[in-house]
C-alpha cells in the first residue's frame, strides 16, 4: 500500500477514536457522534481496505475509490439523519462490494462447502458477504424504523446494526491468520480449522439474533462456543504458523479476540443478574468494545496494509505492550476521565503511525 493511502487511512482511524470520546464530553441532542465514530473506522476505513486487499492491486481501482467516497457519504448522511441519501448510497455500496466478491470468488458461496478449499479463502469470502449483507440489513432497519414500522423491537435499532460492520474486519483478519496455516490444510488439523470456520461464522449470526430477541442464556452458550473456537484458532496459529513478524502482531490480535469473548460473557452474566444497573457495568462494556475495535481489528488491518512490507523496522514487543495498554486500560478509562482519553488518543496515534509508517528493513539494508 502506498504512503498516500496509509496517510488517508491512519487519519481516518485516529479521527474515529477522537470522535469516540468527543460525544461523551460534548454530547449533542440530535446527532450521534458515536455512530460516526463507528462508521469511519469500520465502514469507510475497514471496508475500503478489505476491498483493496481483495483486488490485490498496488493501484487503487475505480471501484474501491467509488466505495470509499460512497461510504463517506453513507457515514455522514446517516449521522445527519438524511436517511433517503443513506438508503440510495447503500444500494451503490452493495453493488460495488458484490462486484468485487463475485469477480474474486463466485456468485454463490459454494466454496464454503468444498472441503478442498482453503479455510483462509472461506473466511475471506465470508468477510465480503458479511459486508454486503450488513449494508442491506442496516438499510432495512432504517426503512422499518423511520418509515414503515413493520416490526417494533427494543434492540432493533440502527446503532445495533451499525456495530455489525465490525464483523467483516474480524473475518478478514482471521483469513489472514489462516493464510499462514496452509501447510497443515492437508492434515487432520483441517477438520479443526473447518469447525472453527463454521462455529465463528454461524455463531456470530446466531449471537446477533439472540441479541435482537434479548435471550441472555442462549447468548452465553453461543459466546462460549465462539470463545472455544477462538482459543482453538490461537492454538493452531501459535503452534503451526511460521515464526515471522506478522505472526507476533496477529497472535496479539487473537489475544484481543479472546479478551473480547471473556468480557462479552461477563457482560451478559451481569445483564442477567438481579438489580442490573447499566451504568455500573459501563466500564466492562467499553473494555469489550475498545479491545475489539481498536485492538483485534487494528492488528488485522495493519498487517493487511503492510502485508508486502514485512519485516518492518520496529521493536514489536514494545509496540504490542503500548497497544494493549491503550486498548484495554487508557481508552476505557478515557470514557470516565478526560486525561485518560487524551492519553489514549496519543497512544493510539503512536501505534497506528508506527505500524503504518515504520520503514521496511529490506529497504534500510539496501541503502546501507
Amino acid at each position: 500500500m502506498n504512503n498516500k493511502l496509509k496517510v488517508l487511512f491512519s487519519i481516518l482511524m485516529i479521527t474515529a477514536l477522537i470522535l469516540g470520546f468527543v460525544h461523551i464530553y460534548f454530547p449533542t441532542e440530535n446527532y450521534s457522534l458515536e455512530r460516526l465514530h463507528i462508521f469511519l473506522f469500520n465502514l469507510c476505513t475497514g471496508g475500503s481496505i478489505l476491498l483493496y486487499y481483495t483486488q490485490g492491486r498496488y493501484k487503487v481501482s475505480k471501484t474501491v475509490i467509488f466505495f470509499f467516497i460512497g461510504s463517506l457519504i453513507y457515514a455522514f448522511s446517516a449521522f445527519l439523519k438524511m436517511y433517503p441519501v443513506t438508503i440510495l448510497v447503500s444500494v451503490v455500496l452493495f453493488v460495488l462490494v458484490e462486484k468485487i466478491r463475485i469477480h474474486k470468488f463466485s456468485f454463490l458461496p459454494i466454496l464454503f462447502f468444498n472441503p478442498k478449499e482453503s479455510v483462509s479463502n472461506k473466511f475471506h469470502q465470508a468477510s465480503l458477504l458479511c459486508l454486503s449483507t450488513g449494508i442491506v440489513m442496516a438499510s432495512l432497519v432504517i426503512l422499518n424504523n423511520e418509515y414503515f414500522k413493520f416490526v417494533t423491537m427494543e434492540k432493533l435499532t440502527l446503532n445495533t446494526f451499525f456495530l455489525g460492520f465490525s464483523f467483516p474486519l474480524s473475518l478478514i483478519s482471521l483469513s489472514i491468520a489462516f493464510s499462514m496455516l496452509t501447510k497443515i490444510e492437508g492434515s487432520s488439523a483441517k477438520i479443526l480449522m473447518e469447525i472453527c470456520f463454521w462455529t465463528i461464522t454461524l455463531g456470530v449470526i446466531i449471537f446477533f439474533i439472540f441479541i435482537l430477541f434479548e435471550k441472555f442464556i442462549p447468548q452465553i452458550f453461543v459466546t462460549s462456543a465462539l470463545f472455544m473456537a477462538v482459543v482453538t484458532v490461537f492454538y493452531l496459529y501459535s503452534k503451526y504458523a511460521d515464526k515471522i513478524q506478522q505472526k507476533l502482531f496477529l497472535t496479539s490480535g487473537i489475544g484481543f479476540l479472546i479478551f473480547t469473548a471473556i468480557t462479552g460473557i461477563a457482560y451478559i452474566i451481569l445483564q442477567m443478574s438481579p438489580g442490573y444497573d447499566p451504568l455500573r457495568s459501563k466500564w466492562l462494556l467499553h473494555m469489550h468494545v475498545f479491545a475489539s475495535l481498536y485492538g483485534w481489528n487494528l492488528c488485522g488491518l495493519s498487517v493487511i496494509c503492510r502485508f508486502g512490507d514485512f519485516p518492518i523496522k520496529l521493536h514489536s514487543p514494545t509496540v504490542i505492550f503500548i497497544h494493549w495498554l491503550t486498548a484495554i486500560v487508557l481508552a476505557p478509562l478515557g470514557v470516565f476521565y478526560g486525561g485518560f482519553a487524551i492519553a489514549s488518543i496519543f497512544g493510539y496515534s503512536f501505534i497506528t503511525l508506527t505500524l503504518f509508517f515504520s520503514s521496511n528493513k529490506r529497504k534500510v539494508l539496501a541503502h546501507e
